[in-house]
């Protein structure tokens, strides 16, 4: 349940969710939509997101589907170019679409493409996307971007993926301290192992279990920039608990 403090802050604010057609990005766009948020959802095709768009503003807040392939640069680029032809300003940002590609038991001769489109859908389009949307947020003096990270290791069969993942983090972390005191924040957020089509069905965790988690950072009372938030950290807590927990596990991160 959403409480009204979060519902008060970001209320009337434009998040845009990328890859909000299933998963995670279904998830969080959905919660976005409750706690009072308007909606830009992405994906590949409009029809994709038809349906959630009108689930979400039956609840009763704007909402606008678009389309990209992240693959792709210059798709990216009109996408950015669509979202300011419509006249919105994005307050929130969910850079939450990935690829992984097929695991790779011969761990030598992995495709170089493979690494190309990994590094292009999963760290490229996400800086491409930071440096359309940031800047204006700076300008605002608010704003929360989330980058959607892994914590997949020791599995080279799947470096591709697991090294982009590392590098966006990477970015998260020097971008972080150069908007120090501007009023925007700059994240990562690992979802966990999740039963998504990208997670495959022996993953242990359910896709709703992304939240509250995914939330934090967006809701904290005292934003952090440049932290790794961990959604199943806090899968079993209610939102206040939740938010409880990540201060203090930020407080310490603070510290070290």
């Amino acid at each position: 349940m959403i409480t009204s403090d979060a519902s008060s802050q970001l209320a009337g604010r434009w998040a845009m969710v990328t890859g909000a057609s299933r998963g995670i990005g279904r998830e969080v766009a959905m919660a976005l939509g409750q706690i009072g948020c308007n909606l830009v959802l992405h994906s590949r095709s409009v029809d994709h997101t038809r349906e959630l768009e009108a689930v979400i503003r039956a609840i009763g807040v704007e909402t606008l589907s678009l389309a990209a392939d992240l693959a792709v640069p210059e798709q990216v680029d009109e996408l950015v170019m669509a979202v300011s032809g419509h006249g919105i300003s994005i307050d929130i940002l969910y850079n939450n679409a990935g690829y992984m590609c097929p695991w790779q038991e011969d761990v030598w001769h992995i495709p170089s493409d493979y690494f190309r489109k990994s590094f292009e859908i999963n760290v490229l389009s996400q800086i491409r996307l930071c440096a359309a949307f940031l800047p204006a947020m700076i300008g605002n003096g608010w704003g929360r971007v989330i980058n959607l990270t892994s914590g997949i290791k020791d599995q080279p069969q799947l470096s591709p993926y697991a090294i982009s993942k590392a590098a966006l983090r990477k970015y998260v972390e020097d971008l972080a301290p150069y908007m120090a005191d501007s009023g925007v924040y700059i994240n990562s957020l690992d979802p966990g192992w999740l039963s998504t089509d990208m997670g495959g069905p022996d993953a242990p965790n359910r896709v709703d279990s992304v939240l509250p988690g995914a939330l934090l950072p967006v809701l904290l009372k005292h934003p952090v920039s440049g932290y790794e938030f961990l959604a199943q950290d806090y899968a079993a807590l209610t939102l206040e608990q939740a938010i409880s927990g990540a201060e203090e596990k930020i407080s310490a991160w603070s510290h070290t």
